[in-house]
């Protein structure tokens, strides 16, 4: 049986006679009296259709129809009105019924006209499910509960059709690339290219003829002109990931492009393009800049909206939600569960890999269970051990202790499991990496 179909009629013999006909062309059908039963019907559980008489002794199907197209504008109501009351028809179209039924009716018409909507009612769904796919285009969807990522979406989409560079920062593996094409799609550059390039899988000596091109003959093996991805992006968004490895001799080159959106190929000549730059970088720049890896320009000029995004560890809401939209979308096409313990592990696992080491171990579980049920033992290693050792809280003594150096004793514990960067510090601290430096100064700690 298919499609719930509501009748609503106080007259039982022409109910019946719906029922039966509806039932025996496999629908699911549902009945009442009248428009008070039918709300309460509808809001029980909805149908996809409502069949309704004109008439009742309490509320009449207009008043029903009103309700309906008011609270659930996506079902369907086919109105039965009395012969010859061709106002009542046109009222009931006018008021968003599809269709109308004029008393006495064949079984055949009543079918047709059921067959009518539900088909009707089938393509607005298909219809509603295409935009939906292209609002997706428009900007990439992300699955997150996590209050620290939603302000993210907020500022990026923010700032999506302004014309400035954004820097992404985070861990490897936290989604920044996504982020990014999020970007350019919400732009009103999204019908233009979106390409990305990976500044550390680059060797060195070939890095400028990558991002800007090259011409015939201006090297050994230039054997044709080559567009440099500064040109394949023109007019679209070009995102550099692992900015921070970039060579510093090749940062000069860079800033020329995004302060005069002007590049010029090896062997060839300076000539413009239209390109939004958004960066990434998991690395600390400020750290960089201090060593003389990192232009201090040139991050300034990248880092107009700088972005922080979150590590999984500090997205807890979000483990369970990518845990089983990863389970659904793997490609072993598996429905699995996961128990109750499987997940507390799961959330209490640092994620080193971030998301996508949490989608490459659902991949594996969903190639490699045989069970409708993720158990505890079917985990790694690794993250059952992370579950049965719990983190020992701090116990006052009776004597007291002084809350500075309660404060300073978790500052050096952060900085020796971060070796010193403080910007994962910070993160492990959970306190912006501004306020850290700030405690270093107050308690003179050194960072070797």
């Amino acid at each position: 049986m298919s499609d719930d179909i509501l009748i609503v009629d106080d007259d039982d013999s022409l109910r019946r006679m719906m029922e039966y006909t509806l039932q025996q062309a496999s629908y699911k059908v549902r009945v009442v009296n009248d428009g008070d039963e039918a709300l309460a019907a509808v809001r029980n559980r909805r149908p996809r259709l409502i069949i309704t008489d004109v008439k009742m002794q309490r509320i009449g199907g207009f008043e029903l129809l009103t309700q309906v197209r008011q609270d659930f504008p996506e079902v369907m109501v086919i109105m039965v009105t009395a012969f010859g009351s061709v106002e009542s028809a046109v009222r009931a179209l006018q008021q968003g019924a599809h269709d109308y039924l004029v008393k006495p009716f064949s079984r055949d018409a009543l079918r047709l006209a059921v067959d009518r909507a539900l088909s009707f009612a089938a393509l607005q769904q298909e219809n509603k499910e295409l935009r939906q796919r292209l609002d997706n285009k428009r900007g990439v969807s992300l699955l997150t509960e996590s209050p620290a990522m939603q302000r993210v979406l907020e500022v990026l989409d923010r700032v999506a059709d302004a014309e400035v560079t954004v820097l992404l920062r985070g861990e490897s593996g936290t989604g920044k690339e996504l982020l990014a094409q999020r970007l350019h799609q919400r732009s009103s550059r999204a019908d233009k290219p979106f390409v990305a390039v990976n500044c550390a899988a680059i060797p060195h000596g070939l890095i400028e003829s990558e991002l800007f091109g090259h011409v015939k003959g201006s090297f050994t093996g230039a054997l044709k002109d080559r567009k440099g991805k500064f040109e394949q992006a023109d007019g679209g968004t070009l995102f550099l990931d692992e900015i921070g490895e970039l060579p510093l001799d090749q940062q000069p080159k860079l800033l020329r492009a995004l302060q005069l959106g002007e590049i010029e190929p090896v062997g060839g000549e300076v000539r413009s393009v239209n390109v939004r730059v958004v960066a990434a970088t998991h690395i600390d720049v400020e750290q960089a800049i201090a060593d003389g890896r990192f232009r201090e320009d040139l991050y300034y000029r990248l880092a107009v909206i700088p972005l922080t995004v979150p590590p999984l560890r500090q997205r807890p809401e979000d483990i369970a939600l990518l845990a089983r939209y990863f389970l659904r979308n793997s490609d072993y096409n598996r429905s699995l569960a996961l128990s109750a313990t499987a997940l507390a592990a799961l959330q209490s696992y640092s994620w080193p890999g971030n998301v996508r080491e949490l989608q490459n171990l659902m991949q594996r579980l969903a190639l490699l269970c045989t069970a409708d049920t993720i158990e505890l033992s079917e985990l790694p290693e690794s993250i059952r051990a992370g579950q049965a050792v719990a983190a020992t809280p701090f116990v006052l003594p009776a004597s007291g202790y002084p809350l500075e150096e309660l404060e300073k004793s978790a500052i050096v514990q952060a900085l020796q499991q971060t070796a010193g960067n403080q910007s994962r510090a910070a993160e492990l601290l959970h306190i912006p990496r501004h306020v850290l430096l700030y405690r270093l100064e107050k308690y003179g700690l050194k960072v070797s």
